[in-house]
């Protein structure tokens, strides 16, 4: 299990191949190959997770899983914040079970694919989705700037907005899934 705080950004990218290429040319390190994964967001009937900007997470990658709550966001030195606790779980189908017998419900469903790389501090993914290829940066503040610096990104191409409400801002209706 792991607690702490989550900081980040995303870039949107033209394409998966022009944000491999970018990771590349600074030298990050792949850590985990190109996989799919499939998030379900859950919430209970009143939404109040929702209302309080918080989210609870299966994460379901092959046969493992991951259960991730999240706490309210920050926008600090424009970079997201914010409280991630997160456990991986062998069987993410009986997790989930267990989550709406005690009356959470899915709230929204999103796919993508990754891949995983390390540069100095920082953690970069690329991720593939319905809407488009971002770069996702987490680490310390500081190695977040530094890592969308060395990759040529100012402030100003910074997203700090989830996956969610980039497809709900573009019109997205429904689960954001691969058709």
């Amino acid at each position: 299990m792991s607690a702490g705080v989550e900081s980040e950004i995303k870039v949107r990218m033209a394409d998966p191949e022009s944000a491999r290429a970018a990771v590349r040319a600074i030298g990050a390190a792949l850590v985990r190959a190109r996989h799919f994964e499939d998030n379900l967001l859950l919430d209970d009937a009143d939404r109040s997770l929702t209302a309080r900007g918080s989210a609870l997470r299966v994460r379901r990658v092959e046969d493992r899983g991951v259960l991730t709550f999240k706490g309210p966001r920050q926008v600090i030195d424009g970079v997201k914040s914010r409280q991630e606790i997160e456990t991986g779980l062998d069987g993410p189908a009986a997790a989930e079970s267990i989550l709406l017998a005690l009356g959470y419900r899915p709230a929204f469903r999103y796919q993508k694919y990754r891949e995983v790389y390390r540069w100095k501090d920082a953690e970069i993914v690329v991720d593939e989705t319905p809407i488009g290829t971002f770069l996702e940066i987490e680490g310390e503040i500081e190695a977040v700037h530094a890592t969308a610096s060395a990759l040529g990104f100012g402030p100003d191409r910074y997203i700090t907005e989830s996956y969610v409400a980039l497809y709900l801002a573009g019109g997205g209706q429904g689960d954001m899934i691969f058709r």
